[in-house]
């Protein structure tokens, strides 16, 4: 059976199904959160700006974020930019039918923020997260015109001008499940649950009978928290479109005890 003592905060998967509407960049974020070095370099470092700042750039941010913070309130600035944030900017010289930037009627619940390099939007749905990188200058009402990295067919035009979304919510793709169970199954060996107290926690404690015979279910939790460690210890980079860490150059800060 679970221990009680281990069960607080991540038992519940009915907390985790947020998890389910995050992008990349969000997930990154819930990754990097529960790092123990990255929380140390928190408690240690963000009330001294250079010594944050420098902390910071070692994970892969801008400016350090509180981890206490989940996705849905944190707003992490990576480094050095990812494909898929717009940038938008005035129009300088712009066509008669020029798109406008439309501020109140871009979808979503909006959060307009200061990231240390520029003014960011976030505008959030159920489903989707659209990201803005705006210019100075740019004000609503004004013709805009759009910048937007390679590896994201987002239509940003649309999205600028105010396009709605289906009112219905898409249902969780395979992927996101399997990141609600990543997170799920890191937390609880973070609290120091065994194995088997995470497969009862994830999957039910009938699923778990057999436990110790040759079915696929010990190998699955397994898999699932060997692969929220990784996540955690880097591999979130991944998910951010960070370059991976050079070798030995922070090896130290990245694996201290």
């Amino acid at each position: 059976m679970v221990d009680p003592h281990h069960v607080a905060h991540w038992y519940p998967t009915a907390a985790y199904l947020y998890v389910l509407w995050l992008d990349a960049l969000a997930l990154a974020w819930e990754y990097l959160r529960r790092h123990p070095d990255y929380r140390l370099d928190w408690r240690r470092c963000h009330r001294r700006p250079q010594a944050a700042k420098e902390a910071a750039h070692r994970w892969g941010l801008r400016l350090l974020e509180d981890p206490i913070l989940d996705a849905r309130d944190a707003h992490p600035a990576w480094l050095p930019g990812h494909a898929a944030v717009v940038q938008l900017y005035p129009d300088a010289d712009p066509p008669q039918d020029a798109a406008a930037f439309a501020f109140w009627r871009i979808p979503g619940h909006k959060q307009l923020l200061h990231e240390g390099k520029g003014l960011a939007l976030i505008a959030r749905s159920p489903g989707h997260c659209l990201r803005y990188a705006l210019a100075p200058g740019l004000e609503d009402g004004m013709a805009v015109a759009y910048a937007q990295r390679s590896g994201t067919a987002a239509p940003v035009r649309d999205h600028a001008r105010g396009a709605t979304f289906a009112a219905t919510t898409p249902r969780p793709t395979p992927s996101a499940l399997l990141e609600l169970h990543t997170l799920q199954a890191l937390d609880a060996t973070l609290a120091g649950a065994s194995l088997r107290e995470v497969g009862e926690g994830l999957f039910g404690v009938d699923a778990a009978a057999d436990w110790y015979s040759d079915g696929g279910l010990r190998s699955k939790v397994r898999r699932l928290v060997r692969r929220g460690d990784e996540l955690m210890r880097g591999g979130y980079r991944l998910l951010a479109q960070l370059p991976p860490l050079e070798k030995g150059r922070f090896e130290d800060e990245a694996k201290r005890p």
